[in-house]
């Protein structure tokens, strides 16, 4: 057993006996670390702990686990309570779990991304299920007047094994409740899982599928009203001047004002981004209504001008410039290319690549591109508000409600204390809500009636009007010898108003003579995270280029890769390699036995590709084959490494979803623009992938260790998408460069 501090004083746990039924409440820490170094042990500051969440004991045995961090569909509010469940020793049938509300007081990063809930937690976790587990027994010792030492417990029943006393949880709860907490406890091994490891399903599938009200589409309350926005039908415009005469007459339409989104002297934070500030907003009875007046409603907009505005980017202050201008993409094409060769910044070299490259036998240059992405959840963006003078009160879905309770109380002008958010379940996130500029738009509109209101967005709305993926380009060049030894490796690599650039994974670290270099297109389209920001694009051109690399050093690209994985471990060039040579080579070599790399039958045309991104190390192979001239994906093989899985049917099923994303947005999806206006307003132009395209099979292994988690949300994308295109050019004979691959080419399915 791993024996860990839970506090320095009493800041860092609450107990209650005010709980109905005389039961135990115990707050604790999320998301604190209790895995200090030992230098840290005896000056860990009082403040380390906060109060962070709560576990419930009710007399009868029955536990509820409050779930602080948004639910995406990434499966934390069943993984994260199962993590706690462990520690405690509780049967898992015993558990409720519950949605936490927001509150920066007790919770901390109460946010849903980058892949970080499971990992950030997985200690405070357990310490909590342990610290309660802990003052259980110390109950029952007192109570039998025997050591705590000669206490044990399982699946909520403290016994004593000499006396042959024996007790449930809920008879414990009230005398646990007034011991103090102790000073340190004990986790379980490992090896002594009972909970995490195993299939758990989802809490909240039942309701899922029965259709009960999860959803911030599904809030409701009496006296609400719908309000819908125009946005400029342009990047580039802005609103001047509306006419509502008639629309106030249509039938149910209760008002038509302009909103200013965003104060002009506020310092927007990281997730402040927002497309358009100055909006016009239609407010009525009933969704139909208001879309009624939205299409007959006279609107005259104008250019912007080019400006410039400081914004906060997590402690720095930065500069941002949102040129004029009615952008298209041939243009940003252009502008990228000119850009890579003008204005690219070195940000890692090692060795001296300019002159390997001069005295290469052989160079290998390859260029790749990707297209603006809409994110498109299938739950358009929502918000419920109803603000009053004294507060405000916000209902819906959002990946940072932490962020945006702050950036509503400095709108509104309201104490932090009376803006309270509450958190619905996500239909789908993918990183469009972390921005909650929609949430802003909603408390405006409220504040603005003085009514309850929703805000919905049309598909329309969402998919014309940004948040974007960036669109991307990156140049590699390898230097080889006569040998066709590689001596040097160059990516250069940049997007609009972006860089998907990770200098210090592989293969830095395991060639000699290594560049990276970087830009960015300034543009008035705006962009933010895309499911593995940078990875779902970079990872993709890294591993086709690697992978026609390997084809004329005339080796086995798995083989190519775990000679250079090597050569990083023995002999690594630099040190601010951010990768596991071990681990990496670990999941290559887990996919060449799973997926019988080398002996694959007639007909079957394979793609391997391999990355390392959020903490998480995967590798594909892609099968596909060749019906009447069309590629079929036949079949799907993962391994990866994201240390202990806690729940393996929730982990693979994101695996699964993470792996058809990647697939589809490569080989069909894109926006495009024309005079800043977007050529895909819903699902009849935006091209998705349909259920007869996903793969016939997909069959995922995890890497068995001890580890602590890592992510595993976005980690299964990037890579898929290179494998996606060796597959592909071993089925076409064609080498693939541009997203998407097919546009309108079918995948059968």
């Amino acid at each position: 057993m791993t024996l860990i501090k839970t506090s320095i004083g009493r800041r860092s746990f609450i107990k209650s006996t005010a709980l109905a039924g005389g039961g135990m409440m115990l707050g604790f820490s999320w998301l604190a670390s209790c895995k200090p170094s030992a230098s840290e042990l005896l000056t860990m500051p009082k403040e380390w702990f906060k109060i962070n969440g709560y576990l419930k004991i009710g007399e009868n045995g029955i536990v509820t686990i409050m779930s602080p961090n948004p639910e995406i569909g990434q499966n934390v509010k069943t993984s994260m309570p199962m993590i706690v469940a462990e520690e405690l020793d509780i049967d898992w049938k015993n558990v409720m779990v519950e949605q936490a509300p927001l509150d920066t007081s007790i919770f901390k990063r109460q946010i849903a991304g980058g892949s970080q809930s499971i990992r950030q937690s997985w200690q405070s976790l357990r310490m909590a299920g342990a610290t309660a587990r802990h003052m259980l027994k110390e109950a029952a010792a007192k109570l039998w007047n025997v050591p705590v030492s000669e206490i044990d417990t399982e699946a909520g029943v403290l016994f004593h094994k000499k006396s042959g006393k024996s007790a449930g949880y809920g008879s414990m709860a009230s005398a646990a409740a007034i011991l103090e907490v102790p000073k340190e406890v004990k986790l379980k091994n490992v090896e002594d899982f009972t909970i995490i490891g195993t299939s758990r399903n989802n809490v909240d599938g039942r309701k899922i599928v029965t259709g009960q009200p999860l959803f911030g589409l599904d809030y409701r309350q009496e006296g609400m009203l719908i309000a819908m926005i125009v946005h400029p039908p342009a990047f580039g415009l802005k609103l001047k001047s509306y006419d509502e005469t008639g629309i106030k007459s249509m039938p149910g339409i209760k008002d038509v004002f302009k909103i200013h989104v965003y104060n002009d002297d506020y310092i927007k934070e990281g997730l402040d981004t927002i497309t358009f500030n100055d909006l016009v907003v239609i407010v009525g009875n009933t969704t139909w209504e208001v879309m009624n007046a939205k299409k007959v409603l006279k609107i005259d907009w104008e250019p912007i001008t080019t400006t410039k505005e400081t914004k906060s980017m997590w402690g720095n202050t930065i500069e941002v410039t949102t040129p004029a201008g009615l952008e298209n993409s041939d243009l940003h094409s252009e502008r990228m290319k000119s850009t890579a060769i003008s204005s690219a910044k070195v940000v890692r070299k090692d060795g001296d690549p300019a002159s390997a490259f001069k005295k290469a036998a052989h160079i290998i240059e390859r260029h790749y591109n990707a297209p603006f992405l809409a994110h498109n959840t299938l739950e358009p963006m929502n918000f419920y508000a109803n603000v009053t003078a004294e507060n405000a009160e916000l209902v819906g879905p959002v990946q940072t409600p932490e962020f945006m309770e702050k950036s509503v109380s400095a709108r509104l002008g309201l104490p932090l204390e009376k803006v309270d958010i509450k958190m619905t379940r996500m239909g789908g996130g993918f990183g469009r809500r972390l921005y909650g500029h929609f949430l802003m738009e909603a408390a405006l509109i409220s504040q603005k009636m003085k009514s309850p209101i929703k805000l919905i967005y049309t598909r329309e709305d969402d998919m014309t009007s940004g948040i974007y993926r960036p669109a991307y380009q990156a140049t590699y060049r390898a230097a080889l010898d006569e040998n066709k030894n590689l001596i040097a490796f160059h990516v250069n690599t940049g997007g609009i108003m972006d860089s998907p650039l990770s200098a210090n994974r592989f293969p830095a670290g395991a060639v000699k003579n290594y560049l990276a270099e970087e830009w960015e297109v300034p543009s008035n389209i705006t962009i933010g995270a895309f499911r593995a920001p940078g990875s779902n694009f970079i990872a993709g051109a890294e591993q086709a280029f690697l992978d026609e690399l390997a084809e004329e050093m005339g080796k086995d690209p798995i083989e190519m890769r775990l000679e250079l994985l090597e050569k990083a471990k023995n002999k690594p060039v630099g040190e601010k390699n951010d990768y596991d040579p071990d681990r990496y080579s670990g999941v290559l070599k887990l996919i060449k036995e799973k997926s019988d790399w080398g002996n694959s039958a007639p007909g079957i045309h394979r793609g391997i590709a391999a990355y390392f991104c959020h903490n998480t190390y995967v590798a594909h192979v892609l099968d596909i084959v060749m019906v009447d001239k069309n590629p079929v994906i036949k079949k799907v093989t993962a391994a990866v490494d994201c240390g202990i899985v806690v729940n393996p049917i929730a982990a693979t099923n994101l695996a699964e979803g993470g792996i058809i994303d990647g697939i589809g947005h490569s080989m069909y999806s894109a926006i495009t623009l024309k005079d800043g206006v977007s050529q895909q307003n819903n699902f009849n132009t935006y091209r998705l992938i349909r259920h007869k395209e996903a793969p016939k099979e997909i069959e995922v292994h995890f890497v068995k260790n001890n580890i602590d988690p890592t992510g595993l949300g976005e980690p299964l994308n990037p890579p898929i998408v290179g494998a996606l295109a060796n597959s592909l050019y071993k089925a076409t004979g064609k080498r693939y460069y541009s997203q998407p691959f097919m546009g309108e080419q079918k995948i059968i399915g």
